[in-house]
């Protein structure tokens, strides 16, 4: 038995000084590994899609697609399709009627309802240029892989009266390492048709987790609000050029009015009216620069009964007249880039 003050007793560590230290050395190489495995699969993404355009650039993934560098303003102002956007260099900017999301390779993009938006990219403040991959959402794989999934593991629980269609989240390890997988595809062509439906679920299991999971499950669920307003987009879209009435709108989707309105401008950021008002602009500059219509001609094939009309919110929406703003794009490079 050792006795207090003797020699082996001083020697004798106390155990109560340990304590803190495990903790402490245990946590922050953690976090460490965890940062540096993020960057270390951050740059093999980058690897695997250098060789993208700065346009929509195929992978010979299905619904897989890459972007990279400088991108016309006009080509970024579209009609953008359900997606997921992973960044991978640079920033982004979407913006959907007045609300405007940024977002960079530490965030993800989201967007569950064609919308018509305007874009803007930047190149990372080191000079290195603007480089995103993306995933065109099929609502018929998302129904399947909530059908093969518990509702722990999505998420889900009490239906969700949200119908947003549009944010960002952070990018987790998981995600990131599901999308490693899947460009590494890219090198690897003859593995596609068997490991590519694999890893396109993995990125949608992962995606449904996080926080914004609520809008890929109210996608897949027909009778979801969500669901409700893309069906009745679609009809808008198929429509544009006609007038648009609200009242046929909402009975196709069984609600009332009120609840079409709140639940559209919830989703879309827009009124209806709004949302036909820039397909209808849209329309009209892919017309204007592509097939060389005059600007009456234009005006009356979009749905616009009044040309002077059509010219004025032509400006207000692109911040030239219609023919001078067809022709600096047409002096300038086009290609899609909706990645």
């Amino acid at each position: 038995m050792l006795r207090l003050g003797s020699p082996a007793a001083a020697r004798r560590p106390d155990p109560r000084n340990f304590l803190p230290i495990p903790a402490f050395r245990l946590a922050s190489p953690l976090r460490w590994v965890s940062n540096v495995a993020m960057e270390n699969a951050l740059d093999e993404l980058r690897r695997l899609a250098a060789h993208a355009e700065n346009r929509r650039t195929d992978t010979g993934i299905p619904r897989v697609a890459m972007v990279q560098g400088e991108i016309p303003e006009h080509a970024l102002a579209a009609v953008y399709e359900p997606m997921i956007n992973l960044i991978l260099q640079g920033t982004k900017s979407m913006t959907v009627g007045e609300k405007t999301l940024h977002y960079d390779p530490a965030t993800y993009f989201i967007m569950s309802v064609d919308l018509p938006a305007v874009g803007a990219v930047h190149p990372a403040s080191s000079g290195e240029p603007y480089l995103a991959v993306s995933l065109t959402l099929d609502p018929s794989i998302l129904a399947a892989l909530l059908c093969d999934t518990t509702d722990a593991a999505t998420g889900r629980g009490e239906p969700s009266t949200q119908t947003e269609a549009f944010n960002i989240a952070a990018v987790t390890p998981e995600l990131m390492d599901a999308w490693v997988r899947m460009l590494r595809l890219m090198e690897r062509p003859s593995e596609i048709p068997a490991l590519a439906p694999a890893y396109e679920r993995e990125i949608l299991y992962r995606v449904l987790q996080g926080p914004h999971g609520c809008m890929l499950r109210q996608l897949a669920t027909p009778d979801s609000a969500l669901a409700r307003i893309s069906s009745a987009i679609q009809r808008i879209r198929s429509d544009y050029a006609k007038p648009l009435r609200i009242a046929a709108l909402a009975e196709q989707v069984a609600m009332s009015e009120s609840a079409f309105h709140r639940h559209f401008k919830s989703a879309t950021a827009l009124s209806p009216l709004q949302y036909q008002k820039q397909l209808r602009l849209l329309q009209a500059r892919q017309l204007l620069t592509a097939h060389g219509k005059s600007v009456t001609a234009t005006a009356l094939d979009v749905g616009y009964e009044s040309p002077t009309q059509f010219s004025r919110e032509y400006v207000r929406a692109f911040g030239l007249p219609p023919s001078r703003d067809a022709a600096r794009i047409m002096a300038s490079v086009r290609g899609p880039a909706l990645a």
